[in-house]
């Protein structure tokens, strides 16, 4: 029955001459008409031939009959390949308004923006290419499309952040807030998800408007929200960092202490590890140095040369006249961690030329040329300048926590030998200090006074970072796990640790790929081994997502914006957050213009 089933299914080419029929996509279709019949049978083509079409063909011999039908398919054939075309012009059209809307929303300007890149295009076309006019003219850019597009990208990377999560064996959470150009609150939330095969996804997870009070329950109730939303499981929250404000780390009403309640209450079985934000407590251990007096002096010093114009204008000139190194002194701003320390250095440097043209000004120098105050001024400039270059090792995406921890270690290290150094008189790492002991004597410089100073800032730096020694052993099993003792180890990774340790291939691999990759090369008969590298791979040691995050909020919504929405304010925010531009565009190339456009 198959068989005689299957019979006359195929298409004969005496059809073509015959009938006027090709066959197209696994039907006939008429070259006439362009009507298709559902089957390849003969007893269906026949028909159609005779009803409609025969009339017109019946003189026709078989010479003429074949011609016509070459010239109708040749005719078919191009019709069909213009169509194709036409279609992928406009799928590259709206490929186009997506990318472009991406880098509008990327570079925080309006949406209007787009007509005007459109103007530009449009200019640049006409002179390098003008026979392509009508495909730029095709790409929407207008106000509504850009837009739109915004909109439906910011929900794209939300659906596929959501179909990533379901695959996270680990994950954590940052959490920060502030304030928008409208003073509405902002609370950021990211999310850093580890899967199955160590494989580290971190993105923003949510953006919530705040328009009443920002307590420890309300931003409770804002987190909970974004779980819930991308179905995250409580039980995989392994950790959470945010900026150490009371509503955040309260342990009774605070966000933690409220989401390791949520956390019992789910039967949870793992412990939430909490974390204070890295760059954050390096910027309190700083404030220990107790030497606001200098940097006060400093900034009084700037704001007389900066806040007037012509103050200004005269100093630049003064130091052109001077043949100087630097044509200006930058301003000091508090939220703006490296400024302090350029601020710092540049006045050190053009110390003699700011004295100079403050006398001019009938301003008093008395107190800062004081030998004690320069002597200040050049420790604090160096100091400053290491405490920043510990903070530029700590800034950054994709920072694993164990590495962080490593650099703040390694700080506190080189405070000890620099306490020592500058007991003995040595400043080799003090470069100012070195400039200031030349100019007067050694035994009037303070480095007694300054090597209690360094013991102080250690000091803090030990009471500050108490929460990340205690998880000394957790960090160096990813690290080193090979150098890890035992006997310290968590009891249920003992077994598996020392077969790790005695294993000769696995040592190879770790000397040859290093530290950071050693993760996902630990076989899976070690699957305690391997949760807890998911668990610390998922860790966040800083809240500088946020802060970068903040820093895009606050150039899309300026006071000349302030009627943005919040939506479109979190879809720019969204797109920004996003490093990579094949992530923003993913599954996008195809969709239809907007009704808008």
């Amino acid at each position: 029955m198959a068989k005689r089933k299957n019979e006359n299914r195929s298409f004969l080419d005496m059809w073509e001459t015959e009938y006027l029929f090709t066959y197209v996509k696994n039907r006939p279709v008429c070259l006439v008409c362009g009507a298709h019949v559902a089957l390849t049978k003969e007893y269906n083509i026949r028909p159609h031939y005779e009803t409609k079409h025969q009339e017109k063909y019946k003189d026709l011999d078989m010479t003429q009959r074949r011609r016509k039908a070459e010239e109708m398919k040749r005719s078919f054939v191009s019709q069909q390949t213009m169509f194709k075309k036409a279609i992928s012009q406009s799928e590259a059209a709206v490929k186009a308004s997506f990318v472009v809307a991406a880098e509008i929303a990327k570079s925080a300007r309006p949406f209007s923006e787009g007509e005007f890149v459109k103007s530009c295009m449009m200019k640049v076309c006409d002179v390098v290419c003008p026979e392509r006019r009508q495909a730029f003219s095709n790409v929407s850019l207008n106000r509504n499309t850009v837009a739109d597009r915004t909109r439906e990208l910011a929900n794209n990377l939300n659906n596929q952040l959501m179909e990533k999560g379901n695959s996270f064996v680990a994950f954590s959470l940052v959490v920060d807030e502030s304030s928008d150009a409208s003073d509405t609150a902002q609370l950021s939330v990211f999310i850093r998800g580890v899967d199955s095969t160590l494989c580290v996804t971190e993105e923003l997870l949510g953006l919530k408007s705040m328009r009443g009070t920002t307590t420890g329950k309300e931003i409770f109730e804002e987190v909970s929200k974004c779980l819930t939303e991308m179905k995250l499981p409580w039980e995989k929250l392994v950790g959470l960092t945010t900026d150490g404000a009371p509503a955040m780390c309260g342990q009774r009403s605070g966000l933690v202490g409220r989401v390791r309640e949520k956390m019992r209450a789910e039967n949870c079985a793992g412990e939430l590890t909490v974390y204070h934000c890295i760059i954050h407590q390096e910027s309190l251990c700083g404030k220990a140095l107790k030497m606001e007096h200098v940097m006060t002096a400093v900034t009084r010093v700037v704001n007389f040369i900066r806040a007037k114009g012509l103050n200004h204008r005269q100093f630049k000139s003064f130091l052109e006249q001077c043949g100087s190194e630097y044509g200006d002194v930058p301003y000091h701003t508090e939220v703006r961690w490296l400024s302090r320390g350029k601020v710092l250095n540049r006045c050190f440097e053009l110390r003699e030329e700011i004295f100079q043209f403050l006398e001019s000004k009938g301003q008093d120098t008395a107190e800062l040329r004081e030998q004690e105050f320069l002597c200040e001024l050049a420790f604090m400039c160096d100091i400053t300048s290491h405490l920043d270059a510990l903070n530029l090792q700590l800034q950054g995406r994709g920072r694993i926590i164990t590495d962080m921890y490593a650099a703040v270690r390694a700080f506190k290290t080189k405070l000890c030998l620099w306490q020592n150094q500058m007991l003995q008189g040595n400043l080799g790492h003090f470069p100012c200090c070195q400039t200031m002991n030349m100019q007067i004597s050694t035994a009037v410089f303070p480095c007694v006074q300054f090597a209690e100073k360094l013991c102080v800032l250690s000091t803090e730096f030990t009471r500050w970072f108490a929460d990340f020694d205690a998880q000394k052993c957790r960090f160096e099993l990813l690290s080193n796990p090979f150098a890890v003792d035992v006997v310290k180890a968590p009891t249920n990774l003992q077994m598996e640790l020392i077969e790790l340790q005695c294993s000769d291939t696995l040592k190879s691999k770790y000397d040859a790929v290093g530290a950071s990759q050693f993760p996902h090369f630990i076989p899976d008969t070690m699957p305690g081994l391997r949760t807890h590298a998911a668990q610390m791979l998922s860790m966040f040691g800083s809240t500088y997502l946020c802060e970068q995050l903040f820093s895009s909020m606050k150039m899309a919504k300026t006071s000349h914006r302030r009627r943005l929405t919040d939506e479109h304010l979190h879809s720019i925010l969204r797109i920004s957050s996003v490093p990579s531009c094949n992530d923003l565009l993913e599954g996008v190339g195809g969709t239809a213009p907007s009704s808008r456009a």
